[in-house]
């Protein structure tokens, strides 16, 4: 596969599946890169996956920072043990990373539902939740409170400038939930009304906060103040080596589509994300349990062992 064969394949994954996230969608190209590709040693593999990857990073679906994380926690897991790979046949060695790379892929696909059974129990019955933007992970959760037969409403903020909130609403609306679409400005508004705030998350960086659609730090932030509780739910290949501070901490190429990166004057681009510190954040809910944000950085650790 050359360079617009990966970026066709990994297009098609999304197309064909609406709830796939880029992440996944990134890993499963690599996945069928190391089928197809041609290279006649582990070295030159592992070169083009790491040239592929930042291929895939270049894409303007969506924002990169899942897909960053993903992609090198999967080539973290495929090259894990060394010893197994010094096969002097190569074919050998490419069927254990593509057997490693399915593996991956497993894993992955009951992230969501393990995620919700954890979320659902602190969706109590009659509550008020908001929710920012759109995220597949939240709707898993709340579509399994509703199985659950709980009774609850939903506040989605419209979440400009993409209206993502809008997809949610009709998501929601679909599933019978009771929804009512709010302006971002109107958040602090709303606050008053909400029980919990519940958010997915775009990455989940060293210190236990969280890289998410712009908006939500000044949702925490209201929270925080008013001491609703605020949940994050995140997937555990959304977890990033990262240690931003503050807002300028976070790189540009989290923070901008990849068009606005070349030759933009980015100080005219609007940010796409912004930066949760994990002061604002009450507990996180991911496929490795309930964590509190102080925990994430052992979890890390462990991921990246």
């Amino acid at each position: 596969m050359n360079q617009e064969e990966i970026v066709q394949y990994f297009n098609d994954n999304l197309k064909s599946e609406e709830n796939v996230s880029e992440a996944v969608a990134a890993i499963r190209t690599l996945v069928e890169y190391i089928k197809c590709g041609n290279e006649g040693t582990l070295v030159e593999l592992l070169h083009n996956i790491k040239q592929a990857i930042e291929r895939l990073k270049s894409t303007d679906h969506g924002l990169v920072t899942s897909i960053a994380s993903g992609c090198e926690l999967f080539l973290r897991f495929i090259t894990l043990h060394h010893t197994d790979l010094d096969n002097p046949d190569f074919k050998v060695c490419k069927n254990i990373l593509v057997e490693r790379g399915n593996l991956f892929l497993t894993k992955l696909a009951t992230s969501r539902q393990k995620i919700a059974s954890f979320a659902t129990q602190f969706i109590r019955d009659g509550a008020t939740i908001l929710t920012h933007s759109r995220s597949r992970v939240v709707l898993q959760v709340l579509r399994e409170a509703a199985l659950a037969k709980k009774r609850f409403t939903v506040y989605v903020t419209e979440s400009l400038p993409d209206r993502s909130g809008d997809a949610m609403y009709n998501d929601l609306t679909y599933l019978g939930i009771p929804t009512i679409v709010i302006l971002d400005a109107a958040a602090g508004y709303i606050m008053e009304k909400i029980d919990l705030v519940l958010v997915g998350a775009e990455g989940v960086v060293e210190s236990g906060g969280i890289i998410n659609k712009i908006g939500t730090y000044t949702i925490a932030l209201a929270a925080k103040e008013m001491n609703k509780p605020f949940y994050v739910v995140a997937e555990s290949y959304k977890f990033a080596r990262l240690y931003p501070l503050n807002q300028q901490d976070i790189p540009n190429q989290f923070k901008f589509p990849a068009s606005a990166l070349h030759g933009s004057d980015l100080s005219r681009e609007h940010p796409m994300v912004d930066y949760t510190p994990p002061a604002y954040l009450t507990l996180l809910f991911t496929d490795l349990g309930i964590l509190t944000p102080s925990a994430v950085s052992d979890e890390l650790i462990k991921l990246y062992l």
